[in-house]
């Protein structure tokens, strides 16, 4: 039950899927805390304009291999390739959904990031993308997800910050900026993944990109520590992004992805950065609460609506191929200064 000596150790899964046509987006996220004591779980999903999320939070009793949080569960059906979500009726909200692997899991390279000489985080990940089925219920009108939708999971273990805020910040206090971008991206026959981390002088400090055909095995597919997202322009008045190009080198020529970003799904959602459903938060023995949130009335440019995953349209140019159309996720956090950005 014990996992070091870091009150912030984590282990967390996380799922999201979208209909073909991009009318539905939905996210999960189920951690557990184990020396605060703590797990908890979210659900969210968009539907007409308006993110319905699910919040529970519940004590550990130190036992990390039950993986249910109130109405929300998650069932291993076949290690590393298919998994079940089920959102028992709860606050008007249920779902079933399973997710089934396309490849064998990616792994990132290992974030370690010091703020002075305080660990700020120290964790790896295991990437997947996946294809959905089952059905999602939101106050009576059940929607069953349509052949062809595809999504991203995700399972990520070691120190991030989490639960109440340490009242000792390190010293001296600088003002600290993260830059953070992740795309997940679903084409018919293969994936495409980028991640950076960059400081607030644009220079990465951790970033990978991977394409990955159907079907490939553990460690298959195109590796890549060169790529860059170009010509991201913001949105006026906002730290999210209104388009992009992300450049992959290949022995060929540079490959190329055209960002085209029409959902903004909130990560709060699912308890990051939110203000009351914070991750590792205590609340009670069991809580359960529901929100909703207006995406068309709500200030994108406040901090707890800073990070996003934006659903793209998006097109992939190879040198010598036709390109190809898919769609994926654009997620984005940028906190603090980024001079590249003009922040």
């Amino acid at each position: 039950a014990y996992s070091g000596t870091d009150r912030n150790f984590y282990d967390r899964y996380f799922f999201n899927g979208y209909q073909p046509d991009g009318t539905e987006f939905f996210a999960v996220a189920f951690g557990v805390y184990p020396n605060l004591n703590i797990a908890d779980a979210h659900f969210a999903v968009v539907r007409d304009g308006v993110e319905h999320c699910l919040h529970v939070s519940r004590v550990l009793n130190s036992e990390r291999m039950e993986l249910s949080c109130g109405p929300i569960t998650i069932e291993v059906l076949e290690p590393l390739q298919k998994l079940k979500v089920t959102v028992a009726a709860s606050e008007g909200i249920s779902a079933e959904l399973v997710f089934e692997g396309r490849t064998f899991p990616i792994e990132e390279p290992r974030f370690t990031r010091r703020n002075g000489p305080r660990a700020f985080m120290d964790y790896t990940r295991l990437t997947q993308n996946v294809r959905c089925t089952g059905w999602i219920e939101v106050d009576g009108k059940r929607v069953t997800l349509a052949s062809g939708s595809v999504g991203t999971r995700d399972r990520s273990w070691g120190i991030r910050p989490i639960g109440a805020p340490d009242p000792q910040p390190a010293v001296p206090q600088t003002i600290t900026g993260f830059f953070w971008q992740w795309t997940p991206l679903n084409f018919s026959d293969r994936s495409v993944f980028f991640h950076v981390n960059a400081d607030a002088d644009g220079t990465p400090w951790n970033t990978r990109a991977v394409i990955l055909p159907d079907g490939a095995g553990e460690g298959g597919g195109y590796h890549s520590e060169h790529a860059t997202m170009d010509d991201v322009t913001l949105i006026p008045g906002a730290r999210h992004a209104q388009g992009g190009t992300l450049n992959i080198p290949l022995a060929q020529g540079s490959a190329s992805v055209k960002f085209e970003p029409f959902l903004t799904f909130l990560m709060r959602g699912i308890g990051y950065g939110h203000p009351e459903w914070r991750h590792g938060g205590y609340k009670a023995d069991l809580a359960v609460a529901r929100e909703d949130i207006d995406l068309g009335a709500t200030n994108m440019a406040s901090p707890e609506n800073w990070h996003i995953q934006a659903l793209s349209r998006v097109t992939f140019s190879t040198p010598g191929e036709d390109p190809i159309k898919g769609m994926g996720v654009f997620e984005q956090l940028i906190a603090g200064p980024y001079r590249p950005y003009g922040l």
